[in-house]
């Protein structure tokens, strides 16, 4: 099997399982809205997941993205046994770090709270940091998640890896269906405890087929691990510069009406959506390639690989951020809108999903052309480009908060997110030379037509459907789905008729898996 199909066919499953996750974690989000609505109770516990999600998902990118490309490394120089010493090696050490970790967590618990909400009061500060403190030892076990994820990708497994949202989210479904009335929201912060944990469960099995077996190993000379250590530190100041994004709209949201914090979690949830299920998975497969280009010395391949990428990107997230815009309504409805979630928090959360789906594009190739530095073995400039969007966020979120309200943050956010996004690229040209951008701006104007004649189709059809089927909400479901197979298809001839390359490849490669198919027949 070529790369190329090898690297698609991995893409798929990691696409597939992922977008079957994903489903998972809007049951999950649709239940937590429906048992606990948006309101104080939901407040807090989003404001203790964010403190603990920041460092959690420090820990598990900066490992996990550091690790691949030294376990490779490794492995040239001292074979599998090496690679499998050397991974346990860094699990016994970064167990030992996170533990520090979480009891100047635990210590630090008020100050924390007091930086993320400083409109929280009373019980509500009270209970945040009583939230807080419960989940704080998934910082130990996501850390260990990040070793694993960067070992089973350094096999090219994908399986679990792919497929660790599933056991996450079940066991949290399994607690708001029979739990949550018993437990409330502290048995909320227990079950994602739980759920965390468990995404080490399932990956053992692959990681065992890959030939691991636990080792008590604790050398702090390691080189590797210095050098994993020291690489992850630009990685995870990286991170935690991103993530101060959403901690300073939730920190001025925290000021705002009731809800207002939620409301910017649940769009950012369905935002989110098309990040997790497809820009993850072309960037998750196109990263080792890069890598593996730039270790060959072809700068070349490197940006061929990338406007490849790039260009994929743009036909899947312009469409996505008009569908989001024009449905943004009807999508918050059927995906939320049930028990506590009402009316209100719908429109709060619809506008900021409006709002949020402007900064989709960007978002999303900024997530790629990271990849493109680490691949270049340069951690420090996404690092200075994160520190700058988040000057540009704050001074953003503080102009436009005064007069949008909970949706000037999450526009302020979109705008920051491009303006740093567009110097991540003229760093990149500086640096490796013509990044062919020609290209790019013909696909984005191409795709960016197709998607305004789409959403203008999609808006047509889904309010005639409602209207005729009726006001419910099956009939809110039906025409919702009527209207974005109408507006994909639409998308897809439109691209097909202004010759778009990647567009034309797909469905011809559709066309020939049919023949094929039919010939076996």
């Amino acid at each position: 099997m070529s790369t190329s199909k090898k690297a698609a066919k991995s893409a798929i499953i990691i696409m597939i399982f992922t977008l079957g996750s994903k489903f998972l974690g809007f049951l999950r989000e649709v239940l937590i809205a429906a048992k606990f609505g948006s309101g104080m109770e939901t407040d807090t516990y989003f404001i203790a997941m964010s403190a603990t999600g920041i460092i959690t998902g420090l820990m598990s990118n900066a490992i996990n993205t550091t690790f691949i490309p030294v376990a490779a490394e490794i492995e040239n120089a001292e074979g599998k046994k090496g690679k499998l010493d050397h991974t346990n090696n860094l699990i016994n050490i970064v167990f030992f770090l996170s533990l520090i970790l979480v009891c100047i967590a635990w210590i630090a618990s008020p100050l924390i709270i007091k930086l993320l909400a400083k409109g929280f009061y009373g019980e509500q500060y009270k209970l945040a940091i009583q939230l807080l403190r419960i989940g704080l030892p998934m910082i130990i076990f996501s850390s260990i998640i990040g070793v694993f994820l960067g070992f089973l990708q350094s096999e090219q497994r994908y399986m679990s890896t792919a497929a660790i949202g599933f056991p996450f989210n079940f066991v949290y479904i399994f607690f708001l269906l029979f739990l949550s009335s018993k437990f409330g929201i502290k048995g909320l912060m227990v079950a994602s405890v739980i759920a965390v944990f468990s995404q080490i469960l399932i990956q053992l099995p692959e990681a065992k087929r890959a030939g691991y077996k636990y080792k008590f190993i604790f050398n702090t000379r390691d080189k590797y691990i210095k050098k994993i250590l020291y690489l992850s530190i630009s990685v995870f100041i990286g991170v935690a510069i991103n993530d101060l994004n959403a901690i300073v709209d939730r920190t001025l949201a925290s000021s705002l009406v009731a809800g207002s914090i939620s409301a910017l979690n649940y769009a950012n949830r369905l935002n989110g959506l098309i990040l997790g299920v497809f820009i993850t998975a072309i960037t998750t497969v196109i990263f080792p390639l890069l890598s593996k280009e730039f270790s060959e010395d072809n700068i070349k391949g490197v940006k061929k690989i990338m406007g490849y990428g790039v260009n994929l990107i743009l036909l899947i997230t312009i469409p996505a951020a008009v569908g989001l815009t024009v449905l943004s309504t009807p999508i918050v409805e059927v995906a939320f809108e049930r028990g506590e979630f009402d009316s209100v928090a719908t429109i709060m959360t619809s506008k900021a999903l409006i709002f949020y789906s402007i900064g989709l594009v960007a978002m999303a190739i900024r997530l790629l052309v990271t990849r493109v530095y680490f691949s270049l073995q340069d951690t420090k400039t996404p690092m200075i480009n994160g520190a700058v969007s988040v000057v540009f966020n704050i001074v953003l979120n503080l102009i436009l908060v005064q007069f949008m309200g909970h949706a000037g943050l999450a526009f302020a956010t979109s705008i920051a997110t491009t303006i740093a996004t567009l110097l991540m690229f003229y760093d990149l040209k500086k640096k490796i030379g013509s990044l062919g951008t020609k290209s790019y701006i013909v696909t984005f104007f191409k795709s960016g037509l197709s998607s305004a004649i789409m959403g203008v189709f999609a808006n047509i059809v889904y309010k005639v459907l409602y209207n005729v089927l009726g006001v419910s909400k099956l009939s809110n479901l039906i025409s919702l789905i009527l209207a974005v197979g109408t507006g994909v298809v639409v998308y897809s001839i439109l691209c097909y008729v202004l010759n778009v390359k990647e567009m034309r490849d797909v469905i011809v490669m559709g066309k020939n898996k049919i023949a094929r198919n039919n010939k076996t027949c």
